[in-house]
């Protein structure tokens, strides 16, 4: 009911500003070719377990159209503007289809003119986790008593919401991660005075504070360790800012920041004293994929919000003990912000211990609305560290997350329109390069036209999470386990 109600708040906006199908089409990311179809799915690399790739031919004056699928001799054709696979035909179309290549031909009337194109999809031989956990949410993040967790099975179209407003008095939830990509190994937080971290743990749910004596604050930003004892996450004083001129909209940045260490068996958080410097912010930190070190981002403090564009977060790597959940004292930079001119944030390793993942943008720590933030890879046997330039859109590439077999990774991207944030995926083969990445597909091919929400944080997840927004409930009206100070 609130997406019909969001497709007529659409419709009635396109009405008063003389909206047409081919405006819709240029805010958006469409295709290149004699047929341009939205989103774009030509020359992309799948996963032989995603749903269907539902597109429409996204140009003005186009009629009749006719497309046809052919791999191993096999063709499936569907006439029409608007290509919409049924759920069995594709799964039939594709049972056999890894390491294969499925050729698409088109052809469409456009302007009284018979016009053809085609194009190549490459079915990749490595599966993908097949769910996808994140919030929607307003693109301005101001409406943040209309905020939702969904998870979505990529395998088809199936979405089950975990955690909404309406089940939490209007609170406020975010940050939802998985541990290891487990799906019976997660954390997300509710917001508010009732509110806590809610961690999922072998299916058992847990309400808990992840607050302290001494503590900037609860925790914010954070990753599950692998032994499922421990979490490493950032406590954070958080501003929000507008821009009074044209270009980037939006900036959230740190008046203070440390690191902290949860010890959920024990509820204790386990305190960093030199990680948490009066004249440095640390944040974002993650655990390397065996759980024997933390990623995480530093910068040196400066007066805000005037320097704000002065802030340069570097990526950083301390070995962690995970018999007493501390985080050592040496750490080596892996890559330096000042050196760069520019500025690091979300780091994920592989779950393979060979890559690692993370935003850059010009300044700051919140590149949401940066149009110059890009992925960068890190190569963790060598040390290399490159922007993945060949998948940058023409706007901001932020969160990201990896499946289990550290063969495709999820990110946010808000290219085409520039407002709203999608979830893309990309292959990488085995020596760090990227596939073109593609959007995830949606059972009706106009979905991203009428859609009012943005993905943020996508988080890939081997197995369904099992929870609902009953649990939800039920956990946002029961007692928090308090924690304490370990040191």
């Amino acid at each position: 009911m609130k997406r019909f109600f969001g497709y007529l708040t659409l419709l009635a906006l396109c009405l008063a500003t003389g909206c047409s199908q081919r405006d819709l089409a240029d805010a958006s990311d469409g295709s290149e070719g004699p047929l341009v179809i939205y989103p774009d799915y030509k020359e992309v690399t799948i996963p032989a377990n995603i749903a269907p790739l539902n597109f429409r031919y996204a140009m003005k004056g186009v009629r009749k159209a006719s497309t046809t699928f052919t791999m191993d001799g096999k063709s499936v054709k569907i006439k029409g503007l608007e290509v919409e696979w049924r759920l069995r035909k594709w799964k039939e179309f594709l049972s056999d289809a890894a390491g294969k290549t499925i050729r698409v031909e088109a052809e469409a009337m456009v302007d009284g003119k018979k016009v053809t194109d085609s194009w190549s999809i490459q079915v990749s031989g490595d599966a993908i986790d097949g769910y996808l956990t994140y919030r929607l949410i307003e693109p301005s993040y101001q409406m943040w008593n209309e905020v939702s967790i969904e998870e979505r099975c990529i395998e088809d179209f199936r979405e089950t919401t975990i955690c909404d407003h309406q089940h939490t008095e209007n609170a406020c939830m975010n940050c939802h991660v998985h541990g290891q990509q487990r799906g019976d190994y997660s954390l997300y937080y509710i917001r508010g005075p009732h509110g806590g971290a809610i961690l999922n743990k072998d299916g058992a749910l847990r309400k808990l504070t992840l607050n302290a004596e001494g503590m900037l604050s609860g925790t914010v930003y954070g990753e599950l360790h692998p032994s499922g004892r421990f979490g490493v996450f950032s406590t954070n004083i958080i501003l929000p800012g507008f821009h009074t001129m044209a270009g980037n909209r939006m900036e959230v940045f740190d008046s203070a920041s440390d690191l902290t260490v949860a010890d959920f068996d024990n509820n204790v958080m386990v305190n960093v004293p030199h990680v948490a410097r009066a004249d440095a912010w640390e944040t974002f930190p993650c655990f390397s994929a065996d759980g024997s070190a933390v990623f995480y981002c530093v910068a040196d403090t400066v007066s805000l919000p005037r320097q704000i564009q002065e802030v340069r977060y570097s990526l950083m790597r301390a070995p962690f003990d995970a018999t007493d959940g501390r985080i050592g004292e040496q750490a080596d930079t892996v890559w330096s912000g000042p050196a760069h001119h520019a500025s690091a944030c979300h780091p994920k390793a592989s779950p393979d211990g060979r890559w690692l993942l993370f935003t850059v943008s010009d300044y700051g720590t919140f590149p949401l609305f940066h149009t110059e933030s890009t992925l960068n890879l890190v190569d963790l046997q060598t040390g290399e560290v490159r922007p993945l330039n060949e998948i940058k859109g023409d706007k901001s590439d932020t969160y990201h997350s990896w499946s289990s077999n550290s063969r495709w990774f999820v990110f946010a991207s808000k290219r085409g329109d520039g407002m709203y944030g999608k979830p893309y995926f990309s292959h990488l083969d085995e020596n760090g390069v990227p596939s073109k990445p593609f959007v995830l597909p949606q059972k009706s091919s106009r979905f991203y036209e009428y859609n009012l929400k943005s993905f943020n944080i996508p988080d890939l997840g081997n197995a369904s999470t099992g929870m609902t927004v009953r649990d939800a409930r039920r956990m946002f009206k029961s007692e928090n386990e308090p924690f304490k100070q370990a040191f």
